[in-house]
Parts: C-alpha cells; structure tokens; sequence
C-alpha cells in the first residue's frame, strides 16, 4: 500500500506514535509519505519506502494567521495525485481530520477516491475537541471519515460521549518497539546520578498542566524523607519555569535534575527504579509504556486509559487523581528492594502485550477493510 501519514511532528504521544508507525509499516514493504510541516523527531533513518513532503505555510500581511489547514489540504491533494497515495492516515483531530476532509473531496472532484483513516490521541477529544470553536468541525471530520481508531477504549467512550458520534470506532491501542525500548546497561550513567545508591525516580511529559507534574515533585519530596532518592524530569513545557520554582521552594533542587527534551529516553528509563505519572488525565500513557518495557514500574493516576495499561499491584499501583499520599505510600512499597525485582519483571511481561510486532498486523489489516469499502461504495 502507499499510505500518506499526516501528524503534529512533535515529541508529544500523537507525533511520536504515527512516526514509528510509519517507519515499522516501511519496513514491512508500504510506502510510506509522511505530510507535515516540519521533519518528525523521530523520523531519523534512511529506507527506501519513506517519503517526507514538507507543508509550506505562505506569509502574507493579509493574514494574521497563517492558513495552515489550507496548506495542509493542498499539500494532500498534491502528494496524492503525484505519488498515486492509497489512504491517509491522519493523526490528531485537530485540524487534520477536517483537513483530510477538504482534501477527499477536492480530489473526488478530480476522479480521484482515496479514503481516510483519523485516529484519536486524546486531546484532540478530551480538551481541544470539546471546546465550542471546535466541536461541530470535530464531529462532522470524524464522522465523515472513512475509518475511525482510538489508541484506548477509554478514549473511544469518551469520544462517544460528548460527541454525537455515528461513525464505529476501532480500538488499536498504542505499541513498542522492543528493540529500541528495553533495559541497557548504563550503570555508569546510574553512579553518575546516584553515586550512593540513591533510588531513581522519572517523570516524563510535554510540561502542561494536565500532567500534575507538581504531583509528582510533591510526591518525591516525601518519597525522599523516608528513602534515599533522586528525581528525573525528562520533557520541557509551560509548566517547567513553575517546577523549577517548585523544586528550590521545597529545598530538594539538588536531588532533581531537569533534562529537557531527550531523543534517547530509553537510556534514561535504562536506570530508572519507578516511573511516576500523575496526569489529571490520559488517552493511553505511551511514556508509561516505554517505562514498562524497560522493565520500569509505575506509580499512576487512575485518570483516562491508565487502568487499560497499568495492572493495580502488578505493573505498579493507580491512585486517585491528586491524592499525592496513596503515590507515595505506593511508592515506597514498590521500591522496597523486596518487592522492586518482581515489579520488574511484570513490567516487562505487560510491555510484549503491547509489542509492535502484535499492533501492527492491526493496522494493516484496518487499511485492508476500509479500502474495500471504499471500493464498494
């Protein structure tokens, strides 16, 4: 199949996971375009298979935004006709969707019929969609889509929910690439960090406010009290100036080190004892996964699609949202270095359940359905 793949080339979930998809879909033989307006993080090696096409964004004084959907659209309709595109897969609603949307028809307009898959992510639903500047064109995008995903079925009620939704919505949930996201032995890096044998605590997130990640700092400053630690923030956001002030008001900024936006997470997770999330609320929790799969387990909010992926008092522990004492309470128990190695290990068993080798026939044979029904129809 040559599919065209349109996400937010970012660090956040979406990006991260329609690039990975792509390239593992490249490998297994389709040709792969990806249409954004800047290169995916992610989209870091060479094959034969993967195309990138850069959406130029015009600037004109007539605008005080510039017409990105506008461009998009055009750049869609562009490599379809060029490249002889099978499907778009588009990521994210907003605006993607309703974009691919102008797109379909423009190119129904030239005789062309190519179908539209939209897969939801979470914001896109949970918070942007539902605002009033953008829930009818969400709804209508979605509806008029020719296949819908959603990575959790927590995130497939809410769609259906609190948008008047007739379209079916398929489950494929999240993956991981196990020969990237596995435990490497990086205890140089570990001494460097933890020089006494600290516990390594991780937190990573885009920075907003919907991650609670001064849940996560409160919580490590009691952690601390009762347990040598230390703290890693990896990500970078809005909220990192208020952390950072949070950290030194606490008195602990020496036992927490900000690392930014890293490439390489997986040596981080690498050496890490306990991932913590705390987020008010999440679609699925892909950061959560790639802990688990370097054997790291979980201390999580009970928020969203959490509980679909972190297994209460096996893979770690789900608290309420906000209850920053049942975290901490979870987390030393979890640390505790009579219970961490089974953690660990039951970590890593979750993680192959989500193995990219088992997600991705999912979506191929997706692609396969809806392109017969377009067909038909």
């Amino acid at each position: 199949m040559k599919i065209g793949i349109v996400c937010y080339p970012t660090f956040g979930g979406s990006g991260v996971v329609a690039t990975e998809l792509g390239k593992a879909l490249a490998k297994n033989g389709h040709q792969i375009h990806f249409i954004t307006y800047q290169q995916p993080p992610r989209l870091d090696f060479f094959n034969e298979n993967v195309f990138y096409h850069e959406v130029n964004i015009p600037s004109y004084p007539l605008f005080q935004y510039a017409p990105y959907e506008s461009a998009l659209t055009s750049e869609m309709v562009n490599v379809v006709m060029n490249e002889d595109v099978d499907l778009l897969h588009v990521h994210y609603a907003i605006p993607h969707a309703s974009a691919a949307y102008m797109a379909k028809m423009i190119l129904r307009s030239q005789g062309r019929n190519v179908p539209v898959v939209t897969t939801l992510h979470g914001t896109d639903i949970t918070l942007v969609g539902k605002d009033a500047s953008f829930e009818p064109v969400v709804t209508f995008s979605i509806n008029e889509s020719d296949g819908v995903t959603s990575v959790s079925e927590n995130l497939r009620e809410d769609t259906y929910k609190h948008f008047k939704v007739h379209r079916e919505i398929e489950v494929i949930p999240n993956f991981i690439d196990l020969s990237r996201f596995n435990r490497q032995k990086k205890e140089h890096f570990k001494k460097a960090i933890c020089p006494n044998d600290e516990k390594l605590i991780v937190h990573t997130s885009n920075f907003r406010r919907v991650k609670r990640i001064d849940d996560a700092v409160m919580a490590f400053y009691h952690i601390q009290q009762q347990t040598p630690a230390k703290l890693l923030l990896v990500g970078d956001g809005p909220e990192r100036a208020r952390i950072e002030r949070l950290v030194r008001e606490l008195n602990i900024y020496d036992q927490v080190r900000f690392l930014g936006k890293l490439d390489a997470v997986e040596e981080v997770l690498s050496v890490a004892d306990l991932f913590i999330m705390p987020s008010e609320n999440e679609s699925f929790g892909l950061a959560a996964l790639e802990a688990l799969a370097c054997e790291v387990p979980l201390i999580t909010s009970n928020a969203g699609g959490l509980p679909e992926l972190n297994i209460q008092g096996v893979t770690g522990f789900l608290s309420p949202v906000g209850d920053v004492d049942d975290m901490v309470k979870n987390a030393l128990y979890v640390l505790d270095d009579a219970n961490l190695p089974r953690f660990k290990e039951n970590a890593l068993a979750r993680a192959k359940e989500f193995e990219l080798s088992r997600i991705l026939p999912m979506y191929e044979a997706y692609y396969e359905r809806v392109l017969q029904a377009s067909l038909v129809s």
